[in-house]
């Protein structure tokens, strides 16, 4: 009887403890949350939600492996966590970001759906929504670059790197060293590392610089001048051995300048004047003649999380900072700048993207920036692509990503584009496709033709070689032919040049379909508006060297008969040496004056007309009179 009665007392003790024991594992889950240790709070969640599932722990499970990008984990835990109660509409916008590094576009524009619904407002949610619906956009061009990842040894994470001496400055989270311990990732804090370049998959592993710029907490990225001698360098806010940290219990990041030291050590190192301890600071990038300083900042005046500034040298100093405006920062962040030329490349999670980073390219245009280019694939990926860096040359580089799973940094190669023109050829008058027409493509440096025939439908392509000048031809039996010419410099993506050709047949008698050349009253010079339509022609007996032309003059009424056939003759004339000024062979034109004879209209001797209908007899008419190789049957 007495163990009868003591069994539910016994049960009720266990469940106590156990209660007490989850509680006490949420409590520390929760603590480690609260100072940002998202390592050991996504441990901590995890032992307690297998016991106890809670929507709360659940969330803050998955935003801690978010913050550790950790995906997999983090989707696992949204999904938990909608399934006791949905999510509101920032953890949905949370979770449609890892939905979108997962590669999952359409997942995520279900969930980006339900939060416009909630907040049609959320300029962030917009334009990862806008990146879910064009995606595919940014696999168009995906042989333009050769990524692989760099061999380096001995390192967790690595980023950011700067060609110095004879190998990179990067960004390093060690192996070795662990006594820095970092409760965001659970390991180390980063350093300033060198590695030596052996050969592109040999370096040496990394190793701090010397001097005193790396300290107990984080360093880096970094930006040199161009002689190799001044470093600025991001670094976490502390004091001696304690971060120091706002109201909100959040470590800034404040910018540095370090100076090459007689003995080869990093020294003299200064604070940058516009640092605080209310926002960060950091990621700094310099322009080749170090007057200009971009870095990334959330100070007042951002429009967003991190923004893009720069100052300008003054001489005595740092110039205010100035914001890059709306059209490259936006209500996401804008991180890790690089200059290259006038081009500035940095990261942003906010643009249109793949998900997480992507690199965009901006240049200067008119008093601001260029709309934001993103690079796609494989330069962006799913995963955070940031810090990336083009030789002066711009044929190589580096980005870094965590696309394998840990911060890497990645080589890459840009490769020719390819290009091509095509077309096809057309007869103006009926629309039809004018099949077995010659079209010849002429390297104009080489002078190397390469000639096809149109196919069944008209058309042609041929493969182009980057930076060349190229004319392109057309012609055939019985047609007038066309030539144009165009260039592929400056050409960096793969192009496809479109050039339709409408051709028109010729006859012996026929009027060629040009502009007529009209004069001034009693006059024979050559107008302005006369020299382009003879320019034309000059083009067309280029193109057509078989044909022989009459340049056919008429005056208007105006004036006595003879006289006008006078006129008509110095007028057509005139245009002749327009022509053989301008390299026609004068066997090919015959000049005939035709006076007032064959009006247009019906303003003969005694009519009453305006000026333009009086103008419009004014005119010079191109005729074939020979065809030679060309005449048909």
């Amino acid at each position: 009887m007495n163990r009868i009665l003591l069994r539910p007392f016994i049960v009720l003790l266990i469940a106590l403890g156990l209660s007490s024991c989850a509680q006490y594992r949420l409590a520390k889950a929760d603590q480690a949350y609260d100072r940002m240790a998202y390592a050991q709070a996504s441990e901590r969640y995890e032992a307690y939600l297998a016991q106890h599932m809670e929507y709360d722990a659940a969330v803050r499970a998955a935003d801690s492996y978010r913050q550790q990008n950790r995906l997999e984990r983090a989707a696992h835990w949204y999904a938990a966590a909608d399934s006791v109660a949905p999510l509101n509409a920032e953890q949905r916008f949370d979770r449609a970001k890892v939905l979108m590094g997962l590669g999952k576009p359409e997942k995520a524009e279900q969930e980006l759906m339900s939060v416009l619904q909630e907040r049609p407002e959320h300029q962030e949610a917009l334009a990862l929504y806008g990146s879910c619906k064009g995606y595919q956009s940014f696999f168009k061009d995906t042989t333009r670059f050769t990524v692989a990842e760099l061999p380096l040894p001995g390192v967790r994470n690595v980023f950011s790197a700067l060609p110095y001496q004879n190998g990179l400055l990067v960004v390093a989270e060690r192996e070795a060293g662990l006594d820095k311990s970092n409760p965001w990732t659970g390991g180390s804090f980063l350093d300033i590392c060198y590695t030596e370049k052996h050969t592109l998959a040999n370096w040496s592993e990394p190793k701090a610089i010397p001097g005193e710029v790396n300290g107990r907490y984080h360093e880096g990225p970094v930006a040199l001048s161009s002689d190799g001698r001044v470093l600025y360098f991001t670094r976490s806010n502390y004091y001696k051995v304690k971060l120091r940290k706002d109201d909100k219990n959040i470590s800034h990041l404040k910018l540095f300048r370090a100076e090459m030291q007689p003995n080869g050590e990093w020294g003299n190192i200064r604070a940058f004047a516009f640092n605080g301890e209310d926002h960060s600071v950091g990621h700094p990038a310099l322009s080749a003649d170090g007057k200009t300083l971009y870095f990334a900042s959330d100070m007042p005046g951002s429009l967003g999380g991190s923004d893009l500034w720069k100052c300008t040298d003054t001489g005595s100093g740092w110039s205010t900072p100035q914001n890059l405006g709306a059209t490259v920062n936006t209500a996401g962040n804008e991180l890790f700048p690089t200059i290259n030329g006038e081009v500035l490349y940095f990261s942003s999670s906010a643009h249109t993207n793949m998900g997480g980073l992507d690199i965009f390219s901006t240049h200067p245009e008119g008093n601001g920036w260029s709309d934001p280019e993103n690079l796609g694939y494989p330069i962006n990926t799913t995963h955070d692509d940031f810090a990336f860096i083009l030789s002066a040359d711009e044929k190589s580089g580096y980005l870094s990503s965590d696309r394998s799973s840990s911060d890497r940094i990645h080589y890459f190669f840009v490769n020719d584009p390819l290009l091509f023109v095509e077309g096809a050829a057309t007869d103006d008058s009926t629309g039809l496709y004018l099949p077995n027409v010659e079209a010849t493509l002429t390297d104009l440096e080489t002078m190397e033709d390469t000639t096809i025939l149109t196919g069944p439908d008209g058309a042609f392509k041929f493969k182009l070689d980057p930076g060349t000048n190229y004319d392109l031809r057309v012609t055939g039996p019985g047609l007038i032919a066309q030539s144009r010419t165009f260039s592929t410099s400056g050409a960096v993506k793969n192009t496809t040049y479109h050039q339709d050709f409408q051709m028109s047949s010729v006859y012996v008698g026929e009027n060629i379909a040009i502009n007529n050349i009209y004069y001034d009253y009693d006059k024979y010079d050559i107008r302005p508006d006369a020299a382009l339509e003879l320019d034309h022609l000059i083009k067309l007996f280029s193109d057509n060297p078989h044909i022989t032309f009459e340049l056919g003059s008429h005056t208007d009424a105006r004036g006595g008969d003879m006289y006008n056939l006078v006129l008509s003759d110095a007028r057509a004339n005139s245009a002749v040496n327009y022509l053989i000024k301008h390299g026609v062979n004068p066997d090919r034109i015959v000049a005939k004056g035709y006076g007032e004879t064959v009006l247009v209209n019906g303003c003969a001797n005694g009519v009453k007309c305006t000026e333009e209908d009086h103008q419009a007899n004014r005119r010079t008419e191109f005729k074939v009179l020979n065809i030679g190789t060309l005449a048909r049957n």
